[in-house]
């Protein structure tokens, strides 16, 4: 008999939770023990995949769109919603956790925390929140060692996956061979640093007019590039017509030229294979990261040198010589509260970003080398291991509560 799991956050292929849930449901479909569900209603129009892993994904599709009939019917009645089966419930800075699309309360049985933050500085309001839940899961080995310093130890980092069947090195089209391709990608906001990336990237540039900086920098929150506005050394980011972000408006009031920048716009996340096999270098000087940065781990795995910032969730991704670290990390104090430092965020030096570019500018071959080792490493952390370690965990609290 198949054991049913609700993956209570949406599924997609344009921002890191729906690829984390994707590629759950992918996997578990095909399990024998499990039958996955979603608990929020699917977009299948966010959703791109190749017509076999589609196929093997429509039954869980179907089965969700059934569990959705079923709670739109509860909630008419019901302001809570409690289910016989274990939920994976998504859980932020506070620790509270999602409601449904109707806005109720849901409870599984049991409750499984599924936990990304970046605030360091827990409440005694979020340390009782997180006590509550039976198991709580951190992407990170950085999130857990705060967990526990608050005394939180129902934990276990269980860290994200790649698809390693489409994030592997492979040969280049050669469409750019006449350029330096640099990439950043991450939604835009503080947290991931992309100010930083451009002051670095136009002091590059001047030397290098070969050079041209690769962003895949939107996501459904155009808001968190508000963050930005105050606190980096550049000007605001401008917003088009239609309130969208102008990523490549600000790239170029900025100071960078426009034909050494691209802007990707949204791209799926099975697109991105390819784009990336294509890139010179990846960067990512990102302030603090609750996982390890599923981006940074898919550029690894295709073999693209990395420049990493050695802080927070990227130390799980840290290995000697596998990447080109940011060692040079200040504090990082909150937005707006000055006096006050987040533990453990780190500000990347724009000089050491230089410096790590032009290093692999000039060493393609050690930079290459470098890459392919990042694949090895990365190629091991695959999102069968991911679904397999949750199947587990969830596997066993069920049998805890029975």
């Amino acid at each position: 008999m198949l054991t049913q799991v609700l993956i209570h956050w949406g599924i997609s292929s344009y921002f890191g939770w729906g690829v984390y849930g994707l590629n759950l449901a992918l996997h578990w479909s095909n399990d024998p023990d499990l039958e996955p569900v979603c608990s929020r209603p699917i977009q299948t129009s966010g959703i791109s995949l190749d017509p076999l892993r589609f196929r093997l994904l429509q039954p869980f599709i179907e089965e969700s769109a059934r569990f959705d009939d079923r709670l739109k019917e509860h909630v008419k009645t019901n302001r809570s919603v409690r289910v016989d089966v274990p939920l994976l419930m998504p859980l932020g800075d506070d620790f509270i956790g999602l409601p449904t699309a109707y806005n109720t309360s849901i409870e599984g049985s049991p409750t499984i925390g599924v936990a990304f933050f970046e605030d360091p500085d827990l409440t005694p309001e979020a340390v009782a929140r997180a006590c509550k839940y039976t198991k709580i899961i951190t992407g990170s080995s950085w999130n857990e060692s705060v967990l526990r310093r608050y005394g939180v130890n129902n934990v276990e980092t269980i860290l994200q996956g790649v698809d390693s069947t489409l994030f592997h090195p492979a040969p280049r089209s050669g469409m750019f061979r006449d350029k330096f391709l640099i990439f950043s990608g991450g939604k835009l906001e503080f947290r991931k640093g992309q100010d930083l990336v451009l002051r670095a990237f136009r002091e590059f540039a001047k030397r290098h007019p070969d050079a041209v900086l690769v962003t895949a920098w939107h996501s459904p929150w155009p808001q968190t590039a508000r963050t930005l506005d105050s606190v980096s050394n550049l000007p605001p980011v401008p917003s088009n017509k239609d309130g969208k972000i102008d990523v490549a408006g600000w790239a170029r009031v900025s100071g960078i030229p426009t034909d050494q920048f691209l802007d990707l716009g949204s791209i799926p996340n099975s697109q991105m294979p390819q784009i990336l096999r294509e890139m010179d270098v990846a960067v990512f000087p990102n302030r603090g990261e609750g996982g390890t940065n599923l981006v940074a781990m898919e550029c690894m795995a295709c073999g693209t040198p990395v420049i990493l910032s050695a802080n927070t969730g990227h130390l799980d991704l840290i290995r000697e010589g596998n990447c080109y670290p940011l060692n040079q990390q200040s504090l990082v104090n909150r937005i707006h509260k000055s006096d006050q430092v987040l533990t453990g965020w780190g500000e990347s030096s724009v000089p050491e970003i230089i410096e790590h570019l032009e290093r692999i500018y000039s060493e393609r071959k050690t930079a290459k080398a470098i890459g392919l080792r990042g694949a090895e490493m990365a190629g091991q952390m695959s999102w069968q291991s991911t679904a397999d370690a949750l199947k587990t965990l969830v596997m066993n609290q069920i049998s805890r509560v029975n």
